[in-house]
């Protein structure tokens, strides 16, 4: 995710945080900084304590789908929460169920902990008082896990409840649909969540509502796109009409492409026609305020999956749609590249796909 840096990793999975969480941690630490300095370390260090139980949270996640051979590339820490991002979601609904409730899972031993354990009473605790350092940090930090548990098992997409939900109808009415009513009904709790925002004055709730919004849509389209690449391979979609960059091109020879072609990203290839790496629009223009118009392609490039022909679309899109690489390049026998996917052809192919069954 851009605008996120990277903290450390744990099995495998990045733990990174966008660059916003640092404007909340500024904003708590000033609207208590006029009940002292120890009141405003307390109400950062409160948030951060939150924020911990929530890495574990995405943790579990990350936990339970590697039982299924599932990788979690990263995940990522933003303002209203956490985002794990999975290489792919399963496609049994019994693997997703124990994905999804892994989660809360450890939200629920994390409050037994502080309640059995540490002596936490977070039933003296309230919405109202969540914020005040007198009620005690141990106690709040317990009621929050208990909220997690119980705000996460609501049944609308993304959230934990809305993939078990997801998964529950899968049984019966296949993936595809499932997503469909999970996604509306998603979208209807966003709905609810925004007018509460709005008619209590609470500009989180409204920032949850649009992205419980927009994720439910992305989630439903996702899974629509997947089920259609079913009876497709890469030969049906791949873009082959492209231009490449010789590993000697510079940065200048790139952008001078850019220019000339309608092409967002350029492969960068050998004299014998092998894929080197991907350069991208965007570490172009970096490559480009970094080094100059003289600086070499090859500092700037990525590494890209490759497949070969008439390798079926739905796992070789995977990548690309996880967001785990700008694109996919498509090489022969001989291993020279003869096309690659990109976001932008899938999509373009989706929609064509779309018009024509409704046609």
């Amino acid at each position: 995710m851009s605008w996120s840096i990277k903290l450390g990793t744990v099995g495998g999975s990045e733990i990174r945080v966008h660059l916003t969480f640092f404007l909340l941690l500024v904003w708590i630490g000033l609207s208590h900084l006029d009940e002292g300095t120890a009141a405003a370390v307390e109400g950062v260090a409160f948030v951060i304590a939150i924020f911990a139980c929530v890495t574990l949270h995405e943790l579990g996640h990350a936990l339970a789908a590697r039982r299924y051979g599932i990788r979690t590339p990263d995940i990522t820490l933003l303002p209203i929460g956490g985002v794990a991002r999975l290489e792919r979601f399963p496609e049994k609904p019994t693997a997703e169920i124990v994905i999804a409730l892994a989660g809360p899972a450890v939200n629920v031993v994390i409050a037994a902990i502080l309640i059995l354990i540490l002596g936490a009473r977070p039933e003296t605790i309230t919405a109202g008082t969540i914020e005040d350092p007198s009620a005690g940090f141990l106690a709040r930090l317990a009621y929050v896990n208990v909220f997690l548990v119980l705000f996460n098992l609501i049944p609308a997409f993304p959230m934990d409840g809305g993939r078990v939900f997801r998964a529950v109808m899968a049984i019966w009415t296949g993936r595809e649909r499932a997503t469909r009513i999970a996604a509306i009904v998603g979208q209807g709790v966003a709905f609810l969540f925004g007018l509460l925002g709005l008619m209590s004055g609470n500009p989180i709730l409204i920032f949850i509502a649009i992205f419980v919004y927009l994720a439910a849509g992305a989630e439903s389209s996702m899974t629509s796109m997947t089920a259609m690449a079913r009876n497709l391979t890469v030969d049906d979609a791949m873009i082959t009409a492209f231009e490449t960059l010789s590993t000697q091109a510079t940065i200048g020879d790139a952008a001078d492409a850019l220019i000339r072609t309608t092409q967002h990203e350029f492969p960068v290839v050998d004299g014998a026609g092998r894929l080197r790496g991907l350069l991208t629009r965007r570490a172009m223009i970096a490559g480009m305020e970094r080094t100059g118009p003289q600086g070499p392609v090859l500092g700037v490039m990525e590494t890209i999956p490759e497949i070969g022909q008439n390798t079926p679309l739905e796992p070789a899109m995977a990548p690309i749609l996880s967001g785990g690489a700008p694109a996919v390049a498509v090489t022969d026998t001989a291993g020279r590249l003869v096309g690659y996917l990109s976001r932008e052809n899938i999509s373009e192919l989706m929609m064509l796909k779309m018009a024509s069954q409704s046609a």
